[in-house]
């Protein structure tokens, strides 16, 4: 960390704004930027509302939402359940929209929602503005499972973890899983480690 340029920290100035073309789902931006040495440079963006995705669980299942078609590759999708947030909606509210929306998962069926980050993710920081927000939701297991409601569910556990993993095309998706498979493992070390100091001596 000490060999971090002290120039690292000073923020580029803009100097001109030469495009913004607004549409429904983004804002395109095209502007000049004078970097810590003065040089011009070029620069283009988008701004979009952030998105949250949620891992719902429900008893030992993970249920996913239904295939999606994904213009940017060409083909459908397997996902978790995500979308944008709307303005003034918290990423909570968002999540909870999500699973009700996707799965038809009411507020009063969800028995825990436990954020993975509480800062948001930046998706693509050298071209957007997006940030990505996710939640682990536990479904109370009396809810009902419809086949059309959840038509794809998947075990969670470790042994069906990599299978799952390689089936996500969504880079977002994979983090999420990712990051939630390191905090069940940290938490199973941490148990261990509290069983063991529990344990009285011999």
């Amino acid at each position: 960390m000490d060999n971090i340029p002290s120039h690292s920290n000073q923020p580029w100035q803009v100097r001109d704004r030469f495009l913004e073309l607004n549409s429904r789902w983004m804002t395109l931006i095209g502007e000049h930027l004078q970097d810590h040495q003065g040089k011009i440079l070029e620069y283009w963006r988008i701004e979009k509302a952030d998105s949250v995705i949620v891992l719902p669980i429900l008893g030992n299942c993970i249920l996913l939402a239904s295939l999606s078609y994904r213009p940017g590759i060409g083909q459908v999708t397997l996902d978790f359940p995500g979308g944008r947030l709307l303005k003034e909606q918290t990423p909570e509210q968002a999540a909870i929209a999500t699973l009700e929306r996707e799965l038809g998962i009411e507020a009063a069926n969800i028995t825990q929602l436990i954020p993975l980050n509480t800062e948001g993710w930046a998706v693509n920081s050298s071209f957007s503005s997006q940030k990505l927000y996710s939640f682990v939701a536990h479904i109370d297991k009396t809810t009902k499972r419809i086949p059309e409601t959840f038509p794809f569910s998947h075990p969670a556990t470790p042994a069906e973890f990599q299978q799952l993993l390689q089936k996500f095309t969504c880079l977002q998706c994979r983090a999420v899983f990712l990051e939630w498979w390191l905090n069940l493992k940290l938490d199973f070390i941490h148990l261990g480690c509290v069983a063991q100091e529990a344990r009285p001596a011999v």
